[in-house]
């Protein structure tokens, strides 16, 4: 959403029952006329600071006033505003809806937890069984030469994994060293 928009649909909020006093609103033109890049002009600035005209016109013609200078000059209003009413800039509309979760999109928080809720262990354990299969597959594959060192490091490891596997592994490797 482009500022502009944003700001049009902020304007109300922002006019309505007095939620900018007027020392905030002379802070922020203020900041929009001195700070760089310059927003508004000595004399624009002058025109909205007019103690004679009431608060909500003032601050209506502002509003009006930047969203026909474009995009930049409102996220600059933006700007002042969040540094001098920043509990008023976080109360928004629009910054609501921004802060609204999609609720077809992944929440990244909550599947981060879920992929990493096993642990280092399993990890470790996924890893080791993962480097043996790749270990087993290249000392048992007919087309490699293997020394025979490498098929009893490998008649050795199952001892970790369980009697099972261990019992499987060995009648393999007895077999292949009789072919």
């Amino acid at each position: 959403q482009s500022y502009c928009h944003r700001l049009q649909h902020d304007m109300y909020f922002l006019t309505s029952s007095s939620r900018l006093n007027e020392q905030v609103v002379d802070k922020i033109i203020l900041q929009l006329n001195r700070v760089y890049p310059q927003i508004l002009t000595n004399e624009e600035a002058e025109k909205f600071r007019n103690p004679k005209t009431s608060l909500h016109t003032r601050l209506s013609s502002l509003l009006k006033h930047l969203q026909k200078k474009g995009d930049r000059h409102c996220q600059e209003f933006y700007r002042a505003l969040q540094i001098n009413a920043e509990q008023l800039f976080n109360d928004l509309p629009s910054r609501k809806i921004l802060k609204t979760p999609d609720p077809t999109e992944i929440d990244t928080d909550k599947e981060q937890y879920m992929l990493n809720d096993r642990g280092p262990v399993f990890f470790l354990a996924c890893f080791s069984m993962a480097a043996g299969l790749a270990l087993f597959w290249y000392c048992c594959n007919s087309e490699t030469q293997v020394i025979g060192r490498a098929r009893r490091i490998l008649g050795f490891s199952p001892i970790i994994i369980g009697r099972h596997v261990r019992n499987i592994c060995m009648l393999y490797l007895e077999d292949m060293s009789r072919n």
